[in-house]
C-alpha cells in the first residue's frame, strides 16, 4: 500500500513540475511554430474548399462504410463520422453504408437484435434528409429469413455484402470500417 501511494505521489510531483516547466515556457518543444495551443490544420483540407463543383453536380467525395456490428457504441461512432462527414462536405459527399452480419438489423422493419430508438432513427433520418444508402447483405438476409419486405424502405439489398464492399470501392468510394 505505502509503495503505491508513494509512487502515486512521485507521479503528481513530476506531472505538476512538467506543467510548471511548461507554463512558463522552459520547456519548449513541438508546439513552436505550430500556434502553440492550436492544432496544425491540414493542407488538403483547406484546398478542398475552392472547388469548382456546381451544385447538382455529382459529388467529388465518395465514402463506404461496413455496419457489421450490434454494439450501440459501434454504431455510434459510424454514425458520428457520417455526420462530421456530411458537416465538413455538405452536398460534396456520397456515403453508402453497407450492413452485414449482426448491423443489419438497424435496416430490418422488426429487428430481431435490439436496435437502439436513437439509432435506429439516425440511420432512417441520414437515409432520407441526406441521401446516405443502406444496401443490407443478402447473404445475412437470407440466414435471417428476411425477404426484401422486412427491410425498410429506403434499404437496398445485395446479393453479397461484401461484393457490394468490393463494388463501391472498385467505383472510387474510399472504404472506412
Amino acid at each position: 500500500m505505502m509503495a503505491s501511494w508513494v509512487r502515486f505521489v512521485s507521479s503528481a510531483a513530476i506531472a505538476a513540475a512538467l506543467l510548471f516547466a511548461i507554463g512558463t515556457g522552459a520547456v519548449q518543444g513541438a508546439s513552436e511554430g505550430a500556434g502553440s495551443d492550436t492544432l496544425k490544420p491540414m493542407p488538403e483540407l483547406l484546398d478542398d474548399q475552392d472547388s469548382d463543383r456546381f451544385p447538382g453536380d455529382p459529388p467529388e467525395h465518395r465514402v463506404v462504410y461496413m455496419f457489421n456490428k450490434a454494439d450501440e457504441a459501434y454504431q455510434t461512432a459510424i454514425l458520428n463520422s457520417i455526420s462530421a462527414l456530411i458537416t465538413q462536405y455538405d452536398d460534396n459527399v456520397a456515403i453508402a453504408v453497407v450492413a452485414i452480419g449482426p448491423g443489419l438489423h438497424v435496416l430490418g422493419k422488426i429487428p430481431e437484435r435490439p436496435a437502439t430508438p436513437s439509432i435506429y432513427e439516425r440511420v432512417e433520418n441520414l437515409a432520407k434528409h441526406y441521401n446516405v444508402r443502406w444496401i443490407a447483405c443478402g447473404n445475412t438476409m437470407h440466414t435471417l429469413g428476411w425477404a426484401q419486405s422486412d427491410i425498410r424502405p429506403f434499404a437496398e439489398y445485395a446479393e453479397v455484402g461484401a461484393a457490394a464492399l468490393m463494388a463501391l470501392q472498385e467505383d472510387g468510394f474510399a472504404y472506412i470500417n
